[in-house]
């Protein structure tokens, strides 16, 4: 369980970036973290994973604080980040050094590496590319080694921290299905994104406004409800189509059945 009690932050005195902020995570859960540019979305996953401290408040992950210097070390073991650009993560030179590099800086047994290193390529669809060097590789695949990187570590969290947004579409839906199979693999997953197609498949959605927590709950919630626009959000396609048509199905439908019942009903008039 992640709590973050109360959180202020600032990069410069007198400017906020973060707000009392105030949210629990749960083991096992799929949350989405949304807002315009500048809110405190990325600020947010540093404070997560310990890389910045707060400066009211706490932040803890289970028993460890983070702004206890003798706890950072496991935080570290137990919460991944996957950050936007793949390119800032890759520190080798092959996709086996990048992902043992980080295996021996948490200490794991020689004789275990090896066989987290195949089962992370595995779990990420890489296992054909151990010796292949940064530039062989496509923006997803470096995504991808990422992921397996962290995953080689066997953290109880995930931070995704706009980690598509850089990528083409098949890259990111690559991307976002492993998110899904992690998830359902019993892995915390935390996804800040501004592709507010992909919030809809979260369990819950935080919204941060101008540093502030304005929203916690389900996302179709929000979408039926709110004016995404007030918050410099993009409505969903399938929430446009379902205001479009003004279909009667539920919206978390899938879109494509929406518009497959809505023919059929208009062909039999």
């Amino acid at each position: 369980m992640l709590t973050f009690n109360q959180v202020d932050f600032y990069y410069k005195k007198g400017q906020p970036v973060l707000e009392n902020i105030s949210f629990t995570i749960e083991s096992g859960e799929f949350i989405a973290i949304v807002g315009a540019n500048g809110c405190g979305k990325s600020t947010i996953a540093k404070l997560m994973d310990g890389l910045v401290l707060p400066k009211g408040g706490s932040v803890q992950f289970n028993n460890l604080n983070t702004s206890s210097p003798e706890d950072l070390i496991q935080l570290h073991e137990q919460i991944g980040l996957v950050f936007q650009n793949p390119e800032d993560q890759f520190i080798t030179t092959t996709v086996m050094d990048e992902i043992l590099f980080g295996l021996e800086n948490i200490r794991v047994p020689r004789e275990e590496m090896l066989d987290r290193l195949h089962h992370a390529l595995k779990a990420v669809y890489m296992e054909g590319y151990l010796e292949a060097m940064p530039h062989e590789l496509s923006g997803g695949q470096k995504q991808r080694v990422a992921i397996a990187a962290i995953l080689a570590m066997r953290p109880q969290m995930i931070i995704f921290d706009e980690a598509t947004s850089m990528l083409d579409p098949k890259g990111r839906e690559q991307v976002i299905s492993i998110m899904h199979e992690l998830h359902q693999q019993g892995m915390t997953i935390v996804y800040i994104t501004h592709h507010m197609e992909e919030v809809l498949s979260a369990e819950r959605m935080l919204l941060i406004h101008q540093g502030k927590l304005e929203y916690d709950g389900d996302p179709l919630t929000f979408f039926e409800t709110t004016n995404a626009t007030n918050y410099q959000l993009q409505l969903p396609f399938a929430v446009k189509l379902h205001q479009k048509l003004q279909l009667q199905a539920p919206l978390n439908a899938d879109w494509k059945e929406m518009i497959g019942s809505q023919w059929s009903t208009n062909s039999t008039k």
